[in-house]
Protein backbone atom coordinates (compact mmCIF):
# COMPACT_ATOMS: atom_id res chain seq x y z
CA UNK A 1 0.00 0.00 0.00
CA UNK A 2 1.00 3.66 -0.24
CA UNK A 3 -0.32 7.13 0.53
CA UNK A 4 -0.49 10.37 -1.45
CA UNK A 5 0.38 13.74 0.08
CA UNK A 6 -0.96 16.91 -1.54
CA UNK A 7 -2.43 20.32 -0.72
CA UNK A 8 -4.75 21.07 -3.66
CA UNK A 9 -7.71 19.40 -5.37
CA UNK A 10 -6.64 19.67 -9.00
CA UNK A 11 -9.04 22.53 -9.74
CA UNK A 12 -6.84 23.78 -12.56
CA UNK A 13 -7.64 26.40 -15.18
CA UNK A 14 -5.54 25.45 -18.24
CA UNK A 15 -5.04 29.08 -19.23
CA UNK A 16 -3.88 30.28 -15.81
CA UNK A 17 -0.64 28.65 -14.76
CA UNK A 18 2.82 29.47 -13.44
CA UNK A 19 5.63 30.14 -15.88
CA UNK A 20 9.13 29.02 -14.92
CA UNK A 21 12.52 30.44 -15.87
CA UNK A 22 15.96 30.49 -14.23
CA UNK A 23 14.77 33.57 -12.34
CA UNK A 24 11.13 32.62 -11.80
CA UNK A 25 11.12 29.53 -9.61
CA UNK A 26 8.29 27.68 -7.89
CA UNK A 27 8.44 26.07 -4.46
CA UNK A 28 6.06 23.56 -2.90
CA UNK A 29 6.02 22.81 0.83
CA UNK A 30 4.72 19.46 2.09
CA UNK A 31 4.88 17.93 5.56
CA UNK A 32 5.76 14.25 5.26
CA UNK A 33 6.28 11.38 7.69
CA UNK A 34 9.51 9.41 7.78
CA UNK A 35 9.99 7.04 4.86
CA UNK A 36 12.37 4.18 4.21
CA UNK A 37 11.51 3.44 0.59
CA UNK A 38 11.79 5.30 -2.72
CA UNK A 39 8.90 7.70 -3.30
CA UNK A 40 7.10 9.13 -6.31
CA UNK A 41 6.90 12.85 -7.01
CA UNK A 42 4.15 13.80 -9.46
CA UNK A 43 4.32 17.14 -11.30
CA UNK A 44 1.60 18.45 -13.62
CA UNK A 45 3.47 20.61 -16.13
CA UNK A 46 3.59 21.55 -19.79
CA UNK A 47 6.71 22.12 -21.88
CA UNK A 48 6.56 24.61 -24.72
CA UNK A 49 6.66 22.94 -28.17
CA UNK A 50 10.16 24.23 -28.97
CA UNK A 51 11.54 23.79 -25.45
CA UNK A 52 14.86 21.92 -25.24
CA UNK A 53 15.72 22.67 -21.61
CA UNK A 54 14.70 20.24 -18.85
CA UNK A 55 12.55 21.03 -15.86
CA UNK A 56 14.86 21.02 -12.85
CA UNK A 57 13.52 19.54 -9.61
CA UNK A 58 15.31 19.95 -6.31
CA UNK A 59 14.23 18.49 -2.99
CA UNK A 60 15.32 20.19 0.22
CA UNK A 61 17.99 22.13 -1.64
CA UNK A 62 19.48 19.20 -3.59
CA UNK A 63 18.86 18.68 -7.31
CA UNK A 64 17.23 15.28 -7.80
CA UNK A 65 15.99 15.30 -11.42
CA UNK A 66 16.16 17.00 -14.79
CA UNK A 67 12.77 16.23 -16.32
CA UNK A 68 12.60 16.05 -20.11
CA UNK A 69 9.42 16.92 -21.99
CA UNK A 70 7.50 13.82 -23.04
CA UNK A 71 4.71 15.45 -25.03
CA UNK A 72 5.61 19.12 -25.60
CA UNK A 73 2.73 21.54 -25.92
CA UNK A 74 0.32 19.55 -23.74
CA UNK A 75 -0.27 19.20 -20.02
CA UNK A 76 1.36 16.04 -18.74
CA UNK A 77 1.88 14.26 -15.43
CA UNK A 78 5.62 13.79 -14.94
CA UNK A 79 6.70 11.14 -12.45
CA UNK A 80 10.04 11.35 -10.67
CA UNK A 81 11.21 8.49 -8.45
CA UNK A 82 13.33 9.73 -5.54
CA UNK A 83 15.32 7.82 -2.93
CA UNK A 84 14.09 7.91 0.65
CA UNK A 85 17.28 9.61 1.85
CA UNK A 86 16.31 12.81 0.02
CA UNK A 87 13.24 13.29 2.22
CA UNK A 88 13.01 14.55 5.79
CA UNK A 89 10.44 13.73 8.46
CA UNK A 90 8.35 16.89 8.76
CA UNK A 91 8.67 19.93 6.45
CA UNK A 92 10.04 19.35 2.94
CA UNK A 93 10.32 21.79 0.05
CA UNK A 94 10.40 21.01 -3.65
CA UNK A 95 11.73 23.65 -6.07
CA UNK A 96 11.10 23.78 -9.83
CA UNK A 97 12.71 25.93 -12.53
CA UNK A 98 14.15 25.75 -16.03
CA UNK A 99 17.18 27.37 -17.64
CA UNK A 100 15.51 30.03 -19.79
CA UNK A 101 15.25 33.77 -19.25
CA UNK A 102 11.87 34.23 -20.96
CA UNK A 103 8.59 32.48 -20.18
CA UNK A 104 8.97 30.06 -23.08
CA UNK A 105 10.19 26.88 -21.42
CA UNK A 106 7.89 25.21 -18.89
CA UNK A 107 4.48 25.94 -17.36
CA UNK A 108 3.44 24.53 -13.98
CA UNK A 109 -0.21 23.85 -13.14
CA UNK A 110 -1.70 25.71 -10.21
CA UNK A 111 -4.95 25.88 -8.29
CA UNK A 112 -6.04 29.39 -7.36
CA UNK A 113 -8.12 30.38 -4.36
CA UNK A 114 -5.93 29.44 -1.37
CA UNK A 115 -5.85 31.98 1.45
CA UNK A 116 -2.71 30.48 3.02
CA UNK A 117 -0.92 28.55 0.28
CA UNK A 118 1.89 26.11 0.98
CA UNK A 119 3.48 27.17 -2.30
CA UNK A 120 5.84 30.06 -2.96
CA UNK A 121 7.22 31.97 -5.94
CA UNK A 122 10.61 33.58 -6.49
CA UNK A 123 11.50 36.15 -9.14
CA UNK A 124 15.21 36.31 -8.33
CA UNK A 125 16.41 32.75 -8.74
CA UNK A 126 15.47 31.63 -5.25
CA UNK A 127 16.99 34.44 -3.17
CA UNK A 128 13.59 35.62 -1.92
CA UNK A 129 10.15 34.03 -1.93
CA UNK A 130 6.54 35.21 -1.72
CA UNK A 131 3.15 33.55 -1.18
CA UNK A 132 1.06 36.14 -2.98
CA UNK A 133 0.59 37.50 -6.50
CA UNK A 134 1.36 34.16 -8.09
CA UNK A 135 0.61 32.82 -11.56
CA UNK A 136 2.12 34.15 -14.75
CA UNK A 137 0.19 37.44 -14.42
CA UNK A 138 1.01 37.79 -10.70
CA UNK A 139 -2.62 37.91 -9.62
CA UNK A 140 -3.58 34.93 -7.43
CA UNK A 141 -2.91 33.03 -4.22
CA UNK A 142 -2.34 29.49 -5.36
CA UNK A 143 -1.07 25.98 -4.77
CA UNK A 144 1.15 24.32 -7.34
CA UNK A 145 0.05 20.88 -8.50
CA UNK A 146 2.91 18.83 -7.13
CA UNK A 147 2.18 15.66 -5.14
CA UNK A 148 4.22 13.03 -3.33
CA UNK A 149 3.34 9.35 -2.92
CA UNK A 150 5.15 7.49 -0.14
CA UNK A 151 5.37 3.71 -0.03
CA UNK A 152 4.22 3.63 3.59
CA UNK A 153 0.63 4.26 4.63
CA UNK A 154 -2.69 3.88 2.87
CA UNK A 155 -5.02 6.29 1.09
CA UNK A 156 -8.33 6.87 2.92
CA UNK A 157 -11.39 5.08 1.61
CA UNK A 158 -13.53 7.16 -0.77
CA UNK A 159 -16.72 8.68 0.56
CA UNK A 160 -20.12 7.93 -0.90
CA UNK A 161 -21.32 10.05 -3.83
CA UNK A 162 -23.21 13.18 -2.75
CA UNK A 163 -26.63 13.59 -4.41
CA UNK A 164 -28.91 16.54 -5.02
CA UNK A 165 -31.63 17.09 -2.44
CA UNK A 166 -34.93 16.16 -4.07
CA UNK A 167 -36.46 19.38 -2.69
CA UNK A 168 -33.72 21.56 -4.19
CA UNK A 169 -35.14 24.64 -5.97
CA UNK A 170 -32.50 24.14 -8.65
CA UNK A 171 -33.90 20.70 -9.45
CA UNK A 172 -37.42 22.13 -9.54
CA UNK A 173 -36.29 24.80 -11.98
CA UNK A 174 -34.54 22.29 -14.25
CA UNK A 175 -37.56 19.98 -14.15
CA UNK A 176 -39.53 22.64 -16.05
CA UNK A 177 -37.09 22.36 -18.96
CA UNK A 178 -36.92 18.60 -19.46
CA UNK A 179 -39.15 16.86 -22.04
CA UNK A 180 -42.52 15.94 -20.57
CA UNK A 181 -42.04 12.30 -21.58
CA UNK A 182 -39.15 12.07 -19.10
CA UNK A 183 -41.45 12.98 -16.23
CA UNK A 184 -43.77 10.66 -14.37
CA UNK A 185 -43.38 7.06 -13.36
CA UNK A 186 -42.51 5.36 -16.63
CA UNK A 187 -39.64 2.89 -17.04
CA UNK A 188 -36.31 4.31 -15.93
CA UNK A 189 -34.46 3.28 -19.09
CA UNK A 190 -37.04 4.85 -21.37
CA UNK A 191 -36.96 8.15 -19.51
CA UNK A 192 -33.16 8.14 -19.45
CA UNK A 193 -33.12 7.63 -23.22
CA UNK A 194 -35.47 10.60 -23.66
CA UNK A 195 -33.09 12.79 -21.66
CA UNK A 196 -30.05 11.53 -23.56
CA UNK A 197 -31.61 12.16 -26.98
CA UNK A 198 -32.82 15.59 -25.92
CA UNK A 199 -29.37 16.69 -24.75
CA UNK A 200 -27.49 15.16 -27.70
CA UNK A 201 -29.67 17.17 -30.09
CA UNK A 202 -29.36 20.39 -28.09
CA UNK A 203 -25.92 21.65 -29.10
CA UNK A 204 -22.75 21.02 -31.07
CA UNK A 205 -19.89 19.44 -29.15
CA UNK A 206 -17.22 22.13 -28.77
CA UNK A 207 -13.93 21.09 -27.20
CA UNK A 208 -11.09 23.29 -26.01
CA UNK A 209 -9.52 23.32 -29.49
CA UNK A 210 -12.68 24.83 -30.98
CA UNK A 211 -13.94 27.18 -28.27
CA UNK A 212 -12.54 29.70 -25.81
CA UNK A 213 -14.00 29.56 -22.31
CA UNK A 214 -14.96 26.56 -20.21
CA UNK A 215 -18.66 26.26 -19.39
CA UNK A 216 -19.72 25.42 -15.81
CA UNK A 217 -21.36 22.09 -15.02
CA UNK A 218 -24.72 23.85 -14.69
CA UNK A 219 -27.43 22.21 -16.80
CA UNK A 220 -29.63 25.28 -17.25
CA UNK A 221 -26.68 27.49 -18.13
CA UNK A 222 -25.45 24.89 -20.60
CA UNK A 223 -28.86 24.78 -22.26
CA UNK A 224 -28.63 28.55 -22.69
CA UNK A 225 -24.99 29.03 -23.64
CA UNK A 226 -24.19 25.96 -25.73
CA UNK A 227 -27.00 26.09 -28.34
CA UNK A 228 -26.35 29.82 -28.83
CA UNK A 229 -22.58 29.22 -29.00
CA UNK A 230 -22.15 32.27 -26.81
CA UNK A 231 -21.43 32.31 -23.10
CA UNK A 232 -19.27 34.12 -20.55
CA UNK A 233 -18.01 37.46 -21.91
CA UNK A 234 -19.74 36.66 -25.18
CA UNK A 235 -17.18 33.95 -25.95
CA UNK A 236 -17.91 30.58 -27.53
CA UNK A 237 -18.24 28.13 -24.63
CA UNK A 238 -16.32 24.91 -24.28
CA UNK A 239 -19.22 22.45 -23.96
CA UNK A 240 -18.08 18.90 -24.64
CA UNK A 241 -18.73 15.33 -23.48
CA UNK A 242 -18.23 16.40 -19.87
CA UNK A 243 -21.06 18.86 -20.14
CA UNK A 244 -23.58 16.56 -21.82
CA UNK A 245 -23.05 14.02 -19.05
CA UNK A 246 -23.17 16.61 -16.26
CA UNK A 247 -26.44 17.95 -17.66
CA UNK A 248 -27.91 14.44 -17.83
CA UNK A 249 -26.85 13.66 -14.27
CA UNK A 250 -28.73 16.74 -13.05
CA UNK A 251 -31.74 16.20 -15.31
CA UNK A 252 -32.05 12.55 -14.29
CA UNK A 253 -32.08 13.46 -10.62
CA UNK A 254 -34.67 16.14 -11.37
CA UNK A 255 -37.04 13.41 -12.60
CA UNK A 256 -36.21 11.03 -9.75
CA UNK A 257 -33.50 8.85 -11.30
CA UNK A 258 -30.18 8.38 -9.44
CA UNK A 259 -27.33 9.35 -11.77
CA UNK A 260 -23.61 10.00 -11.49
CA UNK A 261 -20.68 11.12 -13.65
CA UNK A 262 -18.20 8.54 -14.97
CA UNK A 263 -14.77 9.54 -16.28
CA UNK A 264 -12.94 7.31 -18.76
CA UNK A 265 -9.47 7.19 -20.30
CA UNK A 266 -7.33 4.84 -22.33
CA UNK A 267 -4.17 5.61 -20.31
CA UNK A 268 -2.48 7.90 -17.84
CA UNK A 269 -1.98 11.22 -19.62
CA UNK A 270 -4.36 9.84 -22.23
CA UNK A 271 -5.70 11.85 -25.14
CA UNK A 272 -8.68 9.59 -25.88
CA UNK A 273 -10.68 9.98 -22.72
CA UNK A 274 -14.43 10.38 -22.45
CA UNK A 275 -17.06 11.43 -19.92
CA UNK A 276 -20.42 9.69 -19.62
CA UNK A 277 -23.23 9.26 -17.13
CA UNK A 278 -24.48 6.23 -15.24
CA UNK A 279 -28.06 5.77 -14.08
CA UNK A 280 -29.27 3.32 -11.47
CA UNK A 281 -31.76 0.84 -12.91
CA UNK A 282 -33.59 -0.68 -9.90
CA UNK A 283 -35.14 -3.61 -11.78
CA UNK A 284 -31.73 -4.67 -13.08
CA UNK A 285 -30.07 -3.63 -9.80
CA UNK A 286 -27.11 -2.10 -11.59
CA UNK A 287 -25.64 1.10 -12.96
CA UNK A 288 -26.33 1.48 -16.68
CA UNK A 289 -24.05 3.57 -18.90
CA UNK A 290 -25.67 6.39 -20.88
CA UNK A 291 -23.58 8.53 -23.24
CA UNK A 292 -25.63 11.68 -23.92
CA UNK A 293 -22.95 13.18 -26.16
CA UNK A 294 -23.28 10.44 -28.80
CA UNK A 295 -26.75 9.45 -27.52
CA UNK A 296 -25.48 5.91 -27.09
CA UNK A 297 -26.36 3.06 -24.78
CA UNK A 298 -24.69 -0.33 -24.72
CA UNK A 299 -27.01 -3.31 -24.95
CA UNK A 300 -26.39 -7.07 -24.98
CA UNK A 301 -29.28 -9.45 -25.66
CA UNK A 302 -31.74 -6.65 -25.01
CA UNK A 303 -30.25 -5.76 -21.61
CA UNK A 304 -28.42 -2.42 -21.09
CA UNK A 305 -24.86 -2.85 -19.87
CA UNK A 306 -22.96 -1.56 -16.87
CA UNK A 307 -19.46 -0.11 -17.03
CA UNK A 308 -18.03 -3.36 -15.69
CA UNK A 309 -19.75 -5.30 -18.48
CA UNK A 310 -18.59 -2.82 -21.12
CA UNK A 311 -14.99 -3.13 -19.97
CA UNK A 312 -15.25 -6.92 -20.15
CA UNK A 313 -16.52 -6.68 -23.74
CA UNK A 314 -13.28 -4.99 -24.84
CA UNK A 315 -12.93 -3.98 -28.47
CA UNK A 316 -16.10 -5.89 -29.36
CA UNK A 317 -18.26 -3.20 -27.81
CA UNK A 318 -18.98 -1.55 -31.17
CA UNK A 319 -21.50 -4.25 -32.06
CA UNK A 320 -23.38 -3.61 -28.82
CA UNK A 321 -24.01 0.13 -29.19
CA UNK A 322 -27.63 1.20 -29.46
CA UNK A 323 -27.87 4.68 -30.92
CA UNK A 324 -30.66 7.13 -30.15
CA UNK A 325 -32.42 9.83 -32.13
CA UNK A 326 -29.87 12.45 -31.03
CA UNK A 327 -27.05 10.55 -32.72
CA UNK A 328 -28.08 11.78 -36.17
CA UNK A 329 -27.49 15.40 -35.15
CA UNK A 330 -24.13 14.62 -33.54
CA UNK A 331 -22.90 12.72 -36.60
CA UNK A 332 -23.29 15.82 -38.74
CA UNK A 333 -20.00 16.96 -37.18
CA UNK A 334 -16.85 15.29 -38.58
CA UNK A 335 -14.99 15.29 -35.26
CA UNK A 336 -17.82 13.30 -33.64
CA UNK A 337 -17.83 10.82 -36.53
CA UNK A 338 -14.09 10.33 -36.01
CA UNK A 339 -14.56 9.89 -32.26
CA UNK A 340 -17.32 7.33 -32.74
CA UNK A 341 -15.32 5.30 -35.27
CA UNK A 342 -11.86 5.47 -33.72
CA UNK A 343 -12.68 5.49 -30.02
CA UNK A 344 -16.21 4.63 -28.91
CA UNK A 345 -16.85 1.70 -31.26
CA UNK A 346 -13.46 0.21 -30.43
CA UNK A 347 -13.90 0.62 -26.68
CA UNK A 348 -10.65 2.59 -26.42
CA UNK A 349 -11.78 5.01 -23.71
CA UNK A 350 -13.13 2.27 -21.42
CA UNK A 351 -9.71 0.93 -20.37
CA UNK A 352 -9.81 2.84 -17.07
CA UNK A 353 -12.87 4.24 -15.33
CA UNK A 354 -13.55 6.51 -12.39
CA UNK A 355 -16.55 8.15 -10.75
CA UNK A 356 -16.79 11.82 -9.86
CA UNK A 357 -17.58 11.98 -6.15
CA UNK A 358 -20.35 14.59 -6.43
CA UNK A 359 -23.71 14.50 -8.18
CA UNK A 360 -25.03 17.69 -6.54
CA UNK A 361 -23.76 19.74 -9.46
CA UNK A 362 -26.52 22.36 -9.26
CA UNK A 363 -26.67 23.02 -5.53
CA UNK A 364 -22.89 22.79 -4.94
CA UNK A 365 -21.35 24.34 -8.07
CA UNK A 366 -18.11 25.19 -6.27
CA UNK A 367 -17.32 21.46 -6.11
CA UNK A 368 -17.22 21.01 -9.90
CA UNK A 369 -13.88 21.33 -11.75
CA UNK A 370 -13.26 24.51 -13.76
CA UNK A 371 -11.45 22.85 -16.66
CA UNK A 372 -11.92 19.07 -16.70
CA UNK A 373 -11.24 17.63 -20.13
CA UNK A 374 -9.06 20.55 -21.21
CA UNK A 375 -5.89 19.10 -19.68
CA UNK A 376 -4.66 15.85 -18.15
CA UNK A 377 -7.04 14.50 -15.52
CA UNK A 378 -5.92 15.86 -12.16
CA UNK A 379 -8.95 16.27 -9.88
CA UNK A 380 -8.63 14.58 -6.50
CA UNK A 381 -12.40 13.98 -6.43
CA UNK A 382 -12.09 11.20 -9.01
CA UNK A 383 -12.42 7.69 -7.55
CA UNK A 384 -10.47 5.12 -9.60
CA UNK A 385 -10.43 1.35 -9.45
CA UNK A 386 -7.91 0.04 -6.95
CA UNK A 387 -6.06 -1.92 -9.62
CA UNK A 388 -5.20 1.37 -11.36
CA UNK A 389 -3.00 2.51 -8.49
CA UNK A 390 -0.30 0.17 -9.78
CA UNK A 391 -1.01 1.08 -13.40
CA UNK A 392 0.41 4.58 -13.20
CA UNK A 393 -2.43 6.45 -11.49
CA UNK A 394 -0.48 7.19 -8.33
CA UNK A 395 -1.09 10.94 -8.62
CA UNK A 396 -4.67 10.39 -7.41
CA UNK A 397 -5.70 9.80 -3.77
CA UNK A 398 -8.96 7.87 -4.11
CA UNK A 399 -9.27 4.22 -5.12
CA UNK A 400 -11.95 1.60 -4.53
CA UNK A 401 -12.67 -2.05 -5.25
CA UNK A 402 -14.91 -2.98 -8.17
CA UNK A 403 -17.72 -3.68 -5.72
CA UNK A 404 -17.79 0.03 -4.77
CA UNK A 405 -18.55 0.99 -8.37
CA UNK A 406 -21.30 -1.61 -8.74
CA UNK A 407 -23.05 -1.00 -5.40
CA UNK A 408 -26.49 0.58 -5.27
CA UNK A 409 -26.63 4.36 -4.62
CA UNK A 410 -25.99 5.00 -0.95
CA UNK A 411 -27.97 7.82 0.62
CA UNK A 412 -30.20 8.50 -2.40
CA UNK A 413 -33.37 10.30 -1.29
CA UNK A 414 -35.03 10.98 -4.63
Amino acid sequence: MSRLYYSEEGRVLPGHCEELTRFRQARKHLDLPATEAPAQIWILARAYPQCHTPLILSLNGIDVAAVRAQRPGTWFWHRVDVEASAFRPGPNHLDLWTDTSAMDGWSLALEAGHALPQSELSDDGGSTWRRERMGYLNTVLAEYVVRVRLAEGEDPAPAAVVWEDRDSPRLASLRKRVPSSALGGGPVLGRARVLSSWLAASWEHTGSARAEQYAPWDAETLLSWAPAQKGHNGKRPIAMCVHYAAALVSAAQAVGIPARCAVLTEAVNGVQGHFVSEIWEPELAKWVVVDPNADAMFVRDGVPMSMTEIQAAGDGIGDLIEWGSGTEFQLTFPHIVEFAEQNLKKGVCFAHRSVWHRADLLSSPWMSPPGHGSLSYCETGLVWERRDLDRGFGMFPSFAAATWFDAEPEGWNG
